[in-house]
């Protein structure tokens, strides 16, 4: 962050008074080091804005900065209200010296204006009968996108003139992709109404969205700003953080700990359990060293099935676990973490958790199954008894999901 302002991005605003929406999990901690930087002489912009999500420990709210503490995975009645408040900004930036946006991953829940026609109800069941149904990021987005006042470029057409500074959680099927990240309040959106009602039906979930979001999608009126509008020629767009930073950070932690390391580069997606079993099977083919640290990142799904507790890290993980209890005893120990870098798996306290080749019997002892905890999506339930939640509490950053398997020999 504040080596992207060092660099003068936020000099293509102008050295006017700026206006600054900061979105996403990592939100209170980007308008922060904005705070820093302008406090530190780095930039010169008077600065005031709002904030849309978590705070991050005991620090202080930010000068010149409002708090809407607004909801994640579903928006709410803040979320709509920060939604509006940026419309507002972006409105009178105009006068100003323009909008600076600071976007970070679950911006798409955090700052939420319905469509007009459209209840904020409309919206939030139309995401959780997506998310239900396993609907990846990127089409979740542009449904996301269509039912939206503020996504989809429409932010950046009430500013006229733009910088954003991004953190993406995307990984495909473009990396990074601006269009995608916080369903794209900034950049223009090449997805259409068609893409958007498209997606519903082949989700087979055409008949459990809100009427009023299904006839919007299929009227197709006041389509998203698309690329090269002229509304959106004075928008600039950086992504400043990724995955990939993430996973560099993990392979230098093994390292030094003394690991040999293999990262694996394409990103994980797909149902979770499977990712999880996949990427289990794919480390121990590989051979290496006595101290052997295999690392993957990326973003699953959950196609929820059942009425149980967890996240995609912790399916993840159970997923992994008949691999693990099934290689042969006394040749390897063998440990298995998935996580989420926002510390946050699922609607639940946890950023994932662990599995072992002791696992599955102590899970015996305490009378837990794997396979109920799949078949009721209850993965959360299976590994609290044990001990094996990940729980270090929001970290405010958002770059998607860690994998790491350790093999000693």
């Amino acid at each position: 962050m504040r080596a992207a302002l060092s660099k003068g991005v936020a000099e293509r605003v102008s050295t006017d008074p700026i206006s600054v929406v900061a979105a996403g999990k990592a939100s209170w901690l980007m308008a922060m080091a904005l705070s820093d930087a302008r406090a530190d002489g780095v930039i010169r912009h008077d600065v005031a804005g709002i904030i849309a999500g978590p705070r991050v420990g005991s620090a202080q709210l930010p000068e010149a900065f409002e708090w809407f503490d607004s909801s994640h995975p579903s928006p709410d009645a803040k979320s709509e209200a920060a939604g509006r408040r940026a419309l507002t900004l972006a409105v009178d930036s105009r006068s100003r010296g323009g909008l600076l946006v600071l976007l970070s991953g679950g911006a798409s829940s955090l700052m939420a204006v319905p469509a007009d026609g459209l209840s904020l109800a409309d919206k939030m069941l139309t995401a959780r009968v997506l998310m239900n149904a396993g609907a990846p990021i990127g089409d979740l987005n542009c449904v996301r996108k269509h039912l939206s006042a503020i996504k989809g470029g429409r932010l950046a057409a009430a500013a006229g003139r733009t910088v954003t500074l991004a953190i993406s959680d995307v990984h495909g099927p473009i990396a990074d992709d601006p269009a995608v990240i916080g369903s794209g309040p900034t950049v223009g959106d090449p997805t259409t109404y068609a893409d958007a009602l498209g997606i519903v039906e082949r989700a087979g979930v055409k008949d459990a969205i809100p009427r009023h979001a299904l006839d919007h999608l299929e009227r197709g009126a006041d389509e998203s700003p698309k690329p090269g509008d002229p509304r959106l020629q004075d928008c600039h767009y950086e992504v400043i953080g990724n995955r990939q930073m993430a996973v560099e950070g993990a392979r230098r932690a093994a390292e030094r700990l003394g690991y040999e390391v293999r990262v694996f580069p394409e990103a994980t997606s797909g149902e979770a359990r499977d990712a999880g079993a996949a990427f289990a099977a794919e480390s121990l083919r590989l051979n290496g060293g006595t101290r052997l640290c295999v690392i993957g990142s990326g973003e699953t799904t959950v196609h929820v099935r059942g009425r149980g507790r967890g996240g995609r890290n912790q399916e993840f993980a159970l997923g992994a676990l008949p691999l693990i209890d099934g290689a042969p005893r006394g040749t390897a120990v063998m440990v298995l973490a998935s996580a989420g870098t926002d510390g946050i798996d699922g609607p639940t306290d946890a950023a994932g958790a662990i599995v072992d080749q002791s696992t599955t019997e102590r899970a015996a002892r305490h009378g837990v199954s794997a396979d109920a905890a799949l078949a009721a999506n209850g993965a959360y339930d299976f590994f609290g008894p044990l001990g094996d939640l990940i729980r270090w509490g929001p970290t405010g950053t958002n770059v998607g999901d860690l994998h790491v398997m350790l093999v000693q020999r």
